[in-house]
């Protein structure tokens, strides 16, 4: 018999934030699973997709047992919004209890929410759970799996967290003033930088993965991507909270964003002298998304066109012509996530501070534009900078205290052999036996003698 929904309880927004948060989980699960798993060498493809559901599987169980109420609680001293410290983490513990699960979601220093707090710690969690793998693709094809899950737990404890609870959890940048719609600077700014600094401190891949660039499925690639780009409606339509007009806003603005970055990155393609690649456009589909993240509720549609052309711009010859100096060609980035996510999250965080429109609904900042000056873009400016400085900083103290425990990175027979060497299966398995084993198929058995062949 169905119970009764307390007054609380707005049905159309409790079902619109479990359906954005199952989308935003679809980008991770199988949406980049499959992208990875695609755009890796064949020996590599298992690997990075195991790497993938590992990150998601340690993120939702640590998150569950403290680590939202780090990002989303009480602060840890008391409610004080004075000093930096004062609003800084929040105190951890865990969300499993039948009030927990049933009772109204509540972010301490910003109210109530009209759905469970369990639909809160799903929604919130899928962002978290998106952040490491993210990160993810500058490590691939190096990384040891048995280092990568601590880290995921360690980085999301003492990193992410302490990001989320100053912007979004009522903390310091937050109560000054500082947007960040749905992660531009949380997730991507701070996957970006901090997988930037774990391809520098791990080292690069082999030589020869370096030089031989050879995805081994684009229909898996072409799959992951449009699972983004979808998913992504989630991502953006989500975080009004509310089924309403700040929802459909953003998701429209994340649509036109990521169509004219993906259209603007081909426009490139063809002045420079290249050919349109899958792979390259993708690279723009991605710019489009992340940096409309930031601002996707806070500027109006012509805001988004601008910034698709000035991130697309941006990062493009960021990744086709900064990455050949100091320091970004000495560091193996395996996919550019230092680009299509460190430099598409700055670039979308910096310019929300010169486009954010306090006519729309999620804001009453208004940017250069709209006549702010320059306030709101100063606030932005030093929000990036700390999640550069301490993103970078905490991500090399973590992961040198997982390498006293165990090597962050794989031997190198490992790396000469790949997926059959760390999970003993690769991906296309043959059942020719004179093709080698092992390759994850068991051989058949041999028939009994005298029996039919």
């Amino acid at each position: 018999m169905p119970v009764e929904a307390p007054t609380w309880l707005n049905p159309g927004d409790t079902s619109w934030q479990m359906t954005a948060a199952t989308l935003v989980g679809l980008m991770s699960v199988p949406g980049l699973v499959v992208l990875y798993g695609g755009v890796m060498q064949k020996r590599w493809s298992i690997n990075s997709m195991m790497l993938t559901f590992a990150a998601f599987s340690v993120v939702l169980i640590i998150w569950v047992l403290y680590a939202f109420k780090m990002g989303f609680g009480s602060p840890f001293h008391g409610v004080s919004h004075s000093g930096f410290f004062g609003n800084f983490i929040g105190k951890p513990g865990p969300v499993l209890s039948h009030k927990e699960l049933q009772g109204q979601s509540n972010i301490p220093l910003l109210g109530s929410q009209a759905f469970p707090k369990s639909t809160l710690v799903y929604f919130q969690f899928v962002f978290a759970g998106i952040t490491p793998i993210l990160m993810l693709g500058s490590v691939l094809g190096r990384i040891n799996f048995k280092a990568w899950i601590p880290f995921v737990a360690l980085w999301i404890t003492f990193v992410y967290c302490v990001n989320a609870f100053l912007i979004w959890g009522g903390g310091f940048f937050g109560h000054h003033g500082a947007l960040d719609y749905s992660g531009g600077y949380v997730i991507h700014l701070a996957a970006g930088v901090s997988g930037f600094v774990a391809a520098a401190v791990i080292g690069p891949r082999l030589q020869r993965d370096r030089e031989i660039d050879a995805p081994n499925n684009l229909a898996m690639v072409a799959v992951g991507a449009g699972l983004l780009w979808l998913g992504w409606n989630g991502f953006n339509g989500g975080d009004p909270y509310a089924s309403n007009m700040s929802a459909a806003a953003a998701i429209l603005n994340t649509n036109l964003c990521t169509a004219v970055a993906f259209m603007v990155w081909i426009g490139w393609d063809y002045l420079t002298g290249r050919k349109p690649s899958l792979i390259g456009s993708v690279n723009g589909m991605i710019v489009g998304l992340v940096a409309i993240t930031p601002g996707a509720g806070f500027v109006n549609g012509w805001g988004a066109i601008i910034i698709g052309v000035v991130a697309s711009t941006l990062v493009y010859f960021a990744l086709n012509y900064l990455s050949r100096a100091k320091p970004f060609r000495n560091v193996d980035d395996t996919l550019g996530v230092v680009y299509t996510h460190g430099f598409a999250g700055l670039a979308g965080g910096l310019l929300v501070g010169i486009f954010a429109n306090n006519a729309m609904a999620e804001t009453t900042l208004a940017g250069t534009i709209s006549g702010g000056g320059l306030h709101l873009l100063g606030w932005q400016a030093l929000t990036a900078l700390w999640v550069i400085v301490f993103s970078s900083i905490g991500t090399f103290i973590l992961l040198k205290l997982v390498g006293l425990v165990v090597p962050l990175r794989m031997t190198d027979e490992e790396m000469e052999i790949g997926d059959i060497a760390v999970h003993g299966h690769e991906v296309y398995p043959s059942d020719v036996p004179s093709l080698g084993y092992p390759a994850g198929v068991p051989q058949a058995a041999a028939p009994a003698a005298g029996g039919a062949t």
